[in-house]
């Protein structure tokens, strides 16, 4: 508490775990639930540095080791990764925990309970004094609406293919945009004889998330929330999800990202790229990522990507099964 009776901000509490040298006090760690664990380990890990991994929030070892879990993310050096991760946790430390208490919960919930933690997450952090920080060193500007449909919809016979058509603002994920999606998805969701729902995006990239000119601009987080679960696209993509494809190209970040990942199968281009930028932001991944993503490549790698912010390519998208399969 402040000298004037008001309350601090809370300090998020993190340890780096080595995992090589790990000793009694080790559990300890693991026992206290609101810390940050960051293993470092060196390869192979054995059956007892893996047990400790799983129970971590992510382990950093050696690029190039063989047959690493998913609780382990390779890199050059683990120190290094280690100490930049937690540079970006001590700048945004509250969408930081918020996290990763969301997606140690997510780990035990089903699809629809996690789409719906999430939303309370993410609309509880747009109230909060990161997010507001970064809307205001970032400003706002007001962009026309563009003339045209943002999504197009083709039936044949048992198969609904949709694109994203808003190529000259990369597909942003906007409001007019995730309601056409919606409602385009709603079609398959309806209708039981499409057994096929195919999605990608025309122009340079399939998504590059949110419409950044449209944050901030909700009257506030609870009207966030409903929108978020009654008309936001990601619970109709879970709905689908045995019968969707998605096709990805270009860089996709955040939604781009999220709502690819709900898809049974989903194909990318070479050039692909994939980022969760949202932690920057104060927020966390809003799109139903830590549903989906959490889903094909652990909550472990997912705390990697929303917690650095690193760009990842196709080739180590279908290493860790964000992607199914790279095709030119």
């Amino acid at each position: 508490m402040g000298s004037d009776g008001s309350l601090d901000q809370p300090a998020v509490a993190w340890d780096v775990v080595d995992l090589a040298g790990m000793g009694p006090d080790v559990l300890e760690l693991l026992d206290q639930g609101s810390r940050l664990l960051v293993g470092v380990a060196r390869a192979p890990l054995s059956p007892a540095e893996q047990a400790v991994a799983e129970r971590l929030d992510l382990t950093f070892a050696p690029e190039g080791a063989a047959d690493l879990p998913p609780s382990v993310v390779p890199v050059p050096d683990p120190s290094i990764a280690a100490q930049d991760l937690l540079e970006a946790v001590a700048a945004h430390p509250m969408a930081a925990l918020t996290l990763r208490s969301l997606l140690r919960l997510n780990s035990g919930l089903d699809g629809d309970q996690g789409l719906l933690a999430e939303s309370y997450a993410y609309s509880m952090l747009l109230a909060g004094p990161e997010f507001a920080a970064w809307l205001g060193a970032r400003g706002r500007r007001i962009v026309p609406p563009p003339g045209h449909d943002l999504v197009r919809v083709q039936r044949h016979d048992g198969w609904l293919d949709i694109a994203l058509t808003h190529p000259e603002r990369r597909n942003a994920y906007s409001a007019r945009l995730r309601d056409q999606l919606h409602e385009s998805l709603r079609i398959a969701v309806a209708d039981p004889s499409v057994t096929r729902v195919t999605l990608h995006g025309d122009g340079p990239g399939f998504c590059a998330g949110g419409d950044l000119d449209e944050f901030g601009t909700t009257s506030d987080p609870v009207f966030a929330h409903l929108v978020r679960t009654t008309a936001g696209a990601a619970g109709t993509l879970e709905v689908l999800r045995p019968r969707l494809e998605v096709r990805v190209h270009g860089a996709c970040i955040g939604a781009g990202v999220e709502l690819a990942a709900f898809a049974a199968r989903v194909e990318a281009d070479p050039g692909t790229t994939f980022r969760l930028p949202e932690l920057a932001m104060g927020l966390i991944p809003g799109a139903g990522g830590t549903v989906s993503v959490t889903r094909r490549i652990g909550r472990w790698r997912t705390a990697y990507l929303g917690l650095s912010g690193a760009t990842i390519g196709a080739v180590r998208a279908e290493q860790w099964g964000l992607v199914d399969e790279i095709t030119p």
